[in-house]
Formats: structure tokens, sequence, C-alpha cells
């Protein structure tokens, strides 16, 4: 089954990351990988969800039981 790939609208719909935000990391170099289908600026941008939830894991910060 083909990875399933999302729009910013979709990413933020499920995800809650805000287009602009999507865009500024871009901008920055920092984010989650993205796929541009179309060239120029206002190119077409797509998320794979598996990348996505990888780089959301590799965000998560374990607890270690005591208070931060």
């Amino acid at each position: 089954m083909p990875d399933e790939l999302l729009a910013p609208k979709q990413v933020h719909a499920e995800y809650g990351f805000s287009p602009q935000t999507l865009a500024n990391w871009r901008w920055m170099g920092a984010g989650p990988a993205y796929i541009k289908t179309t060239p120029g600026r206002a190119g077409r941008i797509r998320y794979r969800r598996s990348v996505i939830e990888e780089w959301l894991n590799a965000q998560t910060v374990p607890t270690r039981g005591a208070a931060a």
C-alpha cells in the first residue's frame, strides 16, 4: 500500500500544525521533510504521513518519572 500524501491543510486537520507554520519550517529548513510536486514558489507541497509520524517520534521527549 503506498504511503499517503497529505497537503498542508490535511496536515493541519490531522496534526494541528497550521499551513503557515509548515511554510515557516520549510523556509528555515526545519520540520518534517516534504515533497514539492511542481516547481517554483507556488509549487504544490505534500507530506508523506510516515515522514510526519517519524518526525513526531523524533521530537518526543521521554519523561524520567520526576518533575521537570
